[in-house]
Parts: structure tokens; C-alpha cells; sequence
């Protein structure tokens, strides 16, 4: 059973994780479990190795770290106010975990009973987990599992200013509605009538790359592609890329995503082949972008940059590119990965003209990405 000590000391930096989830921080459970394993080793009776056992482990992005330098001082001060306006009081002194105890379970009691101290859960569920998991990592009873999670992306088309104005209570004036509504009142007075320009989604393409080293993602990369389809089916085209180029919109646009994957492998003859991104964008420029697939819509490439092509030709295809399109965003699984470093000849050659890498890895990196395509 937990001590009391154990417990308090428990509280202390499971709720300094729950401190900066409240902050906007993306900690998860994994990133609490793995705080409170990292600080039981350098021990926790030391302050300045328990801030950097936070640092190193509940931090995904180095921008983050102005907020976990804030909060981690206003926590460990005691000047933290807790969620009811009360302040926590300043910790009290917990003594060095031995490194071969198991981690501690959040689940304990809390030192004092009739003060109830904020405690992340640090083991989250199954599904939450599953999320932040490196597709290629999972076995094939959890991929099973992914099929039901990517279900629940759900991607927004982005908006742009459409040439039409649509009627609305405020904004500039509508001379026109404004002037036949005094007409339709024999010359008396009448409301003033405003206007705004309309939106209409902005195209979306999505380039998903089939060949052999993208295969642990490309079957949950179609399954994305698919879900994009469906909550935009007129402004949603989507490319496979490996040895040729493959439209499989028409596939996509099948209900059941089960169907549509098997309908788009149907239709696919270079799966997990090589790949040759510098040929195949210009192919997709040349016989789809000129003509206005690609020009003002945000293409997404899902890609690692592995070319075995020329680099040069694909960094010339994708200037081209982006002088078509509104945004360029490349999604590499390898993004996500600590310690990644955009060097592959691809991705070297193509990040110049790129108006974002991000993370391509996991549920919760496609969410994100959908994300950024509807603010784009």
C-alpha cells in the first residue's frame, strides 16, 4: 500500500503535469507517466533535476518551454491557483524514490483527506494512447482499433471569398436590395440592407505516397483521404504517388471506407513499389495543376522524401507547385519522431517551397493536420 509520503509526493508532480495540460500544453498520460518515471530516477527531493526530467519528458515542441518555465515556478512556489480560486500551498519536502521501485500510481490517497489535491490520471485510456502511437509501431489487433479511431478525424474543407455576396445584418451596404426595398414601399423609408462576399470551400488534394517505405501508413493515409472525401466530395481530389500517378477520387467517394480502400487498390499498380516524386509531380502538374486542380487549393503531400529520382527535378517540380497553389503542406512520418532532422534528399530539396512540415505518425498528427488545412 501507498505511504502517505509516497502519496503526497505523487500529487505533487502528477498535478504539476495536470498544471500544464490546464496551461494549453498538450501533456498526455504517456508524457505524465513518463515525468514521474524520469523524476523517481534522478530523485525528486531535488528540484533542479525534477524541472529537467519535466523539461525533457512532458515537452514536445522547444516553443513550449517559456510556459512550462512559468507554470513549473508558479507550481512549485505554491502561487499556482488551483481550479475552485484557492491557492495550493507550497509542497511538502519528499524524500529521493529508489530507482528500482516501481512508479508510483496516481490513484492514491491524497495526503490530507479533507483537502483534495488535483491529480492527473497519468494512465490514459486505450484510445487516447492508441492516438499518439507511431502507426508503424502497432500491432495488428491495435490497428484494427486505428480503423475505428480515424473515424472520428473529422476534416473541415477551408473557405475562401467567393465572387457572390450573400445577404447578412451588418457589414458594408447593399445599394441594390436597399433601393428595391424603397421601390417596393412607394419611395418611404426602409431598413438599410448590408451585404457580405460569400465563401466557398477552397480545394483540397491530397498526394498519399504508396510506395514500399510509406506501407505501415498507407492503408491509414487512404483511410484519411477517404474521411476528407466525404465531408467535402466536390472539392476533395486525391493522387496516389510512387512509380506513376493514380487518381482515386472516384474510389474515395464509396461510403463504406472499407469498400473504397479496396476500390483504390483495385486501381493502384505501383503499391508499395519505388519512388520517383520528382517524375510523378510533374506528371500531376502537367496533366492535373495546369488545369486547375492544383491552382489556388491546398495540397497535402504524404510523403517520407525518400526519392531515389533526381532531387534537383523534384525541387524544380515543386516550385512549380507552389507557385499554383495556396498552401503546400508536407506531412513526414518521421516528423513526429524526437530528434528528426529534415536531411533525406527529398525533403532537403522541397522544404524550401513548403508552407509547413508537419507531423505525419499518428491519429493525433492527421487531427492536427486537419486542422491546419481548415485554417489555411
Amino acid at each position: 500500500m501507498m505511504t502517505g509520503e509516497r502519496a503526497g509526493t505523487d500529487a505533487v508532480l502528477l498535478g504539476l503535469a495536470r498544471a500544464l495540460r490546464a496551461a494549453g500544453l498538450p501533456v498526455t498520460g504517456d508524457r505524465a507517466r513518463a515525468f514521474a518515471a524520469a523524476a523517481a530516477a534522478v530523485g525528486v527531493a531535488d528540484r533542479d533535476r525534477v524541472y529537467w526530467a519535466g523539461r525533457a519528458t512532458l515537452l514536445g515542441e522547444p516553443d513550449q518551454a517559456a510556459v512550462y518555465d512559468r507554470v513549473f515556478e508558479l507550481w512549485f512556489s505554491g502561487r499556482l491557483p488551483r481550479p475552485g480560486g484557492t491557492r495550493r500551498q507550497a509542497p511538502p519536502a519528499v524524500r529521493t524514490l529508489p530507482s528500482d521501485q516501481p512508479v508510483p500510481s496516481p490513484g492514491g490517497a491524497a495526503p490530507d483527506p479533507d483537502e483534495p489535491v488535483d491529480v492527473v490520471r497519468a494512465r490514459a485510456s486505450r484510445a487516447e494512447v492508441l492516438r499518439h502511437r507511431d502507426i508503424a509501431d502497432l500491432t495488428a489487433a491495435e490497428r484494427a482499433a486505428l480503423a475505428d479511431l480515424l473515424l472520428r478525424v473529422r476534416p473541415r474543407p477551408p473557405r475562401r471569398p467567393s465572387r457572390r455576396w450573400s445577404a447578412r445584418s451588418h457589414g458594408e451596404v447593399d445599394p441594390r436590395r436597399t433601393l428595391r426595398e424603397e421601390l417596393r414601399r412607394a419611395g418611404e423609408p426602409a431598413p438599410v440592407r448590408h451585404r457580405r462576399p460569400a465563401v466557398r470551400a477552397r480545394r483540397v488534394v491530397l498526394l498519399v505516397d504508396v510506395s514500399g517505405s510509406m506501407e505501415p501508413y498507407a492503408d491509414s493515409l487512404l483511410r484519411l483521404a477517404h474521411a476528407w472525401v466525404r465531408a467535402a466530395p466536390r472539392s476533395t481530389e486525391v493522387f496516389t504517388v510512387g512509380t506513376r500517378l493514380t487518381r482515386v477520387t472516384r474510389a474515395m467517394r464509396t461510403r463504406d471506407p472499407d469498400e473504397a480502400l479496396r476500390a483504390a487498390a483495385a486501381e493502384i499498380p505501383d503499391w508499395s513499389g519505388g519512388t520517383r516524386l520528382g517524375e510523378v509531380l510533374g506528371v500531376f502538374l502537367d496533366r492535373w495543376g495546369r488545369r486547375g486542380t492544383a491552382r489556388g487549393a491546398v495540397v497535402v503531400v504524404f510523403s517520407d522524401g525518400w526519392e531515389r529520382g533526381d532531387p534537383a527535378l523534384l525541387a524544380e517540380q515543386a516550385g512549380r507547385l507552389r507557385r499554383l497553389a495556396h498552401r503546400v503542406l508536407w506531412a513526414n512520418p518521421h516528423r513526429g519522431r524526437t530528434g528528426y532532422l529534415p536531411v533525406q534528399g527529398g525533403i532537403a530539396a522541397v522544404l524550401p517551397h513548403l508552407d509547413g512540415l508537419v507531423a505525419g505518425h499518428s491519429v493525433a498528427s492527421y487531427a492536427a493536420l486537419a486542422d491546419a488545412v481548415a485554417n489555411s
